[in-house]
Parts: structure tokens; C-alpha cells; sequence
């Protein structure tokens, strides 16, 4: 046998591979349109998808015959409705996975001198992520203090936390799905970033702008005795919006007064509350972000 003969064989057959694949890359363009994450859906079944487009005239249009291949098995893949160049295959997951790798085989014939030759062109390995967790949007970008905001997403916690400019502000999980904040009492006229915290890190949810709002409370001060009780109104400029408006009040005096979470219902001006007296003190009821910055409600508890 002659060696240096054979050695020139193979040369050849391994050009004419190259030439070969060569001639794939230069004939038909491939375009991944799989995105690189693939929300988690309850079917479990998500779309592949790719665009050939033949770069030679002598490609052969109907020939031209796409593969998924994932998991160590092909799919053949089905033309749009959307186009003729792109191609499609709904792949369902056995289980679930965090990660998908996956690459497109495709056929075609291109028309020769005097027949169609075979040939074939891939893309290389390819992945896209499956996320169980994803935020969307907020429900709406601004607000006075205290309205309830729900954010849009997938797989939140009840470890989620809502931030403002980096500040944690009261966040209500309600689902996997369902996840809100309130506004917090922060400088009005104003534009926050809105962040999510959570043990898989902190993402940028959007951005949130605070408006100026007022409200009055009546009476003007109160004056108890420990264990009297007195009623409280708050009332704001236009009616809380939907999920209520929380008016977030704080005092320097716990031990002295005794009151309820104040939260206006939905469509509503105003809600009242009652003020029990506990320990005799002297102090006041702060209100913040409103009016100017602060409504304050001096109190006083008499001892017996």
C-alpha cells in the first residue's frame, strides 16, 4: 500500500468536509430567535425558533429542512405561518431545568450542473435559561404616599422585598404571582428607582415618582385620659385609589396611645379610627409625607 497515496486521500476527503461546510455557511444564513431566557409555563412546552435564509440562488427553497437538536435528540421543525424563512418547534420538557442546550441541524439540496447536491449547515451549541422568577412591570409609575402598588411578575417570595432608592419600604405578598408595596413617606415630587431583594439578589423593577398629596386630621389635638377613648378623622384631597390608601402613622409616645393601622378604603375621602389612652404621657402623632413634609397631632394622656 502506498502510504504517502493514502495520507493524500485523506487530505483531500477532509478538505472537500470543510469545503464542504464551508459551502453551507456561504449558501444559507442561520438566526437563532429562541430568547436566551424562557419564562417557566405550566405546560411546559416552549417554542424554538429560527430563520434560514438561503444566500444562494441555487438553493433549492422546498428542500430546505430544519432540526432542533436538544437533548441528544432531533426534532424536525415546521415552517411559520409568519414566514417561509422561519421555522418552529414546541419543545416540552420532560422535567424541570434550569438550563437548555441545543444547537439547529438543517438540510438542504442546492441545484448543480446537473443535479441537486445535499448539504447541510449548523449553528453551534446554543442555550437558553428557563426562569421560574421574573418581574415585568410595575401597575403604575407614580402615586402620593400610601397607595398600594402591585407589581407584575412570576415567582415572588415571601422574603421579597420592595426598595425605594435602596431604602426597604412595606412590601404585601400575597402569591407566587401577586406581589406589592406602599408608597412610602418619602420627599414628594420626586422620582425613585424600584428595586426587588430577595436571597437571589437585588433586580431593578422600574422607576416610581412620588406626588405632593394633602390630608387633615380632626380633631386638630387630643387630650385622653388612660383607658378613654376618642374618635380620629383623616381626610385626604380625592379618593384612595384601588387596594385603599395607608396612612402610615408613627408616634413618640407607643405606651401612651393605643389606635389601629389608618387605611382609607378604595373610592373613599376619608376613614376614622379610635384613640384609646394608655399610659399617661405627653407627644404626638406624626403623619409624613403630606403638607410640607409632616402633619403632626399633639397628644396628651392625664394621669388619673
Amino acid at each position: 500500500m502506498d502510504l504517502k497515496r493514502l495520507s493524500f486521500a485523506r487530505q483531500l476527503i477532509g478538505a472537500a468536509a470543510v469545503l464542504a461546510a464551508l459551502t453551507g455557511c456561504e449558501t444559507v444564513a442561520l438566526t437563532n430567535l429562541t430568547p436566551s431566557s424562557l419564562p417557566e409555563n405550566p405546560s411546559g412546552i416552549y417554542t424554538f425558533t429560527l430563520r434560514v435564509v438561503p444566500k444562494a440562488s441555487s438553493v433549492v427553497q422546498d428542500s430546505i429542512t430544519p432540526r432542533l437538536v436538544v437533548g441528544g435528540e432531533s426534532h424536525d421543525m415546521k415552517r411559520s405561518d409568519a414566514s417561509t424563512q422561519i421555522f418552529e418547534y414546541d419543545y416540552k420538557l420532560s422535567q424541570l431545568q434550569s438550563d437548555l442546550s441545543y444547537y439547529y441541524l438543517v438540510s438542504y439540496n442546492i441545484n448543480g450542473e446537473f443535479s441537486s447536491k445535499p448539504q447541510q449547515a449548523y449553528t453551534p451549541v446554543l442555550h437558553s435559561a428557563i426562569v421560574n422568577r421574573y418581574v415585568l412591570a410595575l401597575e403604575v409609575n407614580r402615586g402620593p404616599v400610601g397607595a398600594r402598588i402591585g407589581i407584575l411578575g412570576r415567582g415572588f417570595t415571601a422574603q421579597d422585598l420592595v426598595g425605594f432608592d435602596g431604602t426597604p419600604v412595606r412590601t404585601v405578598y400575597e402569591s407566587p404571582t401577586s406581589l406589592g408595596f406602599f408608597v412610602p413617606a418619602l420627599g414628594a415630587g420626586r422620582t425613585y428607582k424600584v428595586t426587588l431583594s430577595s436571597s437571589a439578589g437585588n433586580s431593578l423593577v422600574g422607576s416610581f415618582r412620588i406626588d405632593s398629596s394633602e390630608v387633615s386630621v380632626d380633631p386638630a389635638a387630643l387630650s385622653l385620659a388612660p383607658g378613654q377613648s376618642q374618635t380620629l378623622t383623616f381626610t385626604i384631597a380625592s379618593a384612595a385609589p384601588a387596594g385603599g390608601l395607608l396612612l402610615d402613622v408613627t408616634t413618640d409616645i407607643p405606651e401612651s396611645v393605643i389606635m389601629p393601622e389608618v387605611v382609607v378604603p378604595e373610592g373613599q375621602t376619608s376613614v376614622s379610627v379610635t384613640v384609646a389612652g394608655g399610659k399617661p404621657g405627653s407627644g404626638s402623632l406624626f403623619l409624613k409625607g403630606y403638607g410640607n413634609g409632616e402633619v403632626t397631632v399633639p397628644v396628651t394622656v392625664a394621669g388619673k
